[in-house]
């Protein structure tokens, strides 16, 4: 095992985060209703959180975090509340429905929010010292019309992972082209024709994840520079007809529209499968599934002299616009301001195993451990799915479709071209 594997503890996948309710059920007093309290009867501020419980150690850490938080600043009342991932979104849209809208909310989307106009800029709610730590790319992926709404929480990235002995047992270099990589899969497949030398997942839970990972790194993708659709582009055709060339000629897992990126974790850690794209939280899964293998993490390969490109996923903070009084919104910007300090931010990142968002939390962790520092490269090259924009879930339905009509011998220009029409029109 690498020496990194013990650093990502168990992850959970990184969508929809938690709400809370009050013991009344509808809310805590402070929660945002039509008139929101200047303060409590004791003068202080108060503001409170819905945050997402990541973990087992995610509650605990919060608990740390007011008791550390309200003894440096004890004028404000800061209430957390930490729900499963599995309750999040009822909770929180009761709350709204109610008219008692947490204060500050730890989820992974806000589109919805935002075009409700419910939501404050970001820029309103924190500081410029702490807005300046996250990754512009980050910030990006919360940008709606010019205005960004909310602020990356943490990550996680996806890499290719590879069987190191197999790939030394077969004479083969670490792929980094699609050359490259197809050589090395025919070099694999002559040496032991029982190993897969690639992974690939186009099911319905990451196919969307397969098309980002081969149209990103041939120069195309969803949208262009200006967010326009652009699923039938010819780097998208070119590298959805690569990925389908690799499976008829053997040399992936034989059934990519059913084999998910978890039994293709199984295949890896068995030393069934010599490569594959996955999120830094295998070698937590390999650890935990008892597999003994020599891997290693490299970049996802490209074509053309196109730059490698990570796929990113990404939880946000956000701030629902409950009228604030500046004591209140002052209260709210140190609140992000003593959750984003370097040190402890970087214990919430390594406490449930993520990557970091800011630059300076990265360079922190990259300093402290050599193995996340190739992984803070990676989080920082990241490309997002284009979440912001409403069509998103049939685009994500859309190119899914499209790969698996694909594997059963569709034409895939065509198939892109009729995705195309479906969702510019």
């Amino acid at each position: 095992m690498k020496k990194f594997a013990a650093l990502f503890l168990t992850v959970s996948m990184v969508c929809g985060l938690a709400a809370c309710s009050s013991n009344s059920g509808g809310g805590s007093s402070d929660g945002g209703s039509e008139s929101k309290d200047e303060g409590g009867s004791d003068g202080k501020v108060a503001i409170n959180v819905i945050a997402a419980q990541y973990g087992q150690n995610t509650k605990t850490w919060w608990e740390d975090f007011v008791k550390e938080f309200t003894t440096e600043y004890p004028d404000i009342d800061l209430t957390v509340e930490v729900e499963s991932w599995n309750d999040i979104y009822t909770v929180v849209n009761t709350r709204i429905s109610n008219n008692d809208a947490p204060d500050i909310l730890n989820i992974d989307v806000f589109a919805n929010y935002q075009a409700d106009d419910l939501l404050l800029p970001a820029e309103d709610f924190v500081s410029k010292e702490t807005y300046d730590k996250m990754y512009p790319a980050f910030l990006e992926q919360s940008n709606v019309d010019g205005t960004i709404w909310a602020i990356p929480d943490l990550a996680s990235a996806r890499a290719m992972y590879y069987n190191a002995d197999i790939l030394k047992d077969a004479n083969v270099e670490v792929p980094t082209t699609w050359d490259e990589l197809t050589a090395a899969c025919e070099a694999i497949k002559k040496h032991d024709s029982k190993i897969y030398p690639w992974g690939i997942d186009m099911t319905t839970d990451e196919g969307q994840a397969a098309f980002a990972y081969y149209t990103w790194n041939n120069g195309g993708g969803f949208v262009d520079d200006d967010g326009n659709w652009t699923l039938n582009s010819d780097e998208n055709v070119e590298a959805i007809e690569y990925a389908i060339g690799l499976v008829n000629d053997g040399y992936t897992n034989s059934d990519p529209a059913n084999d998910t990126r978890y039994d293709l974790q199984d295949m890896f850690g068995a030393g069934q499968v010599a490569m594959m794209i996955g999120p830094n939280s295998i070698p937590t899964y390999i650890a935990d599934g008892g597999y003994s293998i020599n891997y290693e993490v490299a970049p996802i390969p490209t074509n053309g002299g196109n730059d490698s490109v990570s796929a990113g996923v990404m939880d946000r903070f956000m701030c629902f616009d409950n009228e604030y009084s500046d004591a209140e919104l002052d209260a709210i910007k140190t609140f992000f301001d003593f959750f984003y300090e370097d040190a402890r931010y970087s214990e919430w990142v390594l406490m449930e195993g993520f990557l970091p968002a800011t630059s300076t939390g990265g360079e922190i962790l990259a300093k402290e451990d050599e193995s996340m520092a190739s992984w803070v490269d990676i989080v920082g090259s990241c490309n997002f799915y284009p979440t912001a924009k409403t069509e998103w879930d049939d685009v994500k339905q859309g190119v899914i479709n499209a790969e698996q009509q694909a594997l059963l011998g569709g034409n895939v220009k065509e198939l892109l071209d009729e995705l195309q029409a479906e969702i510019a029109e």
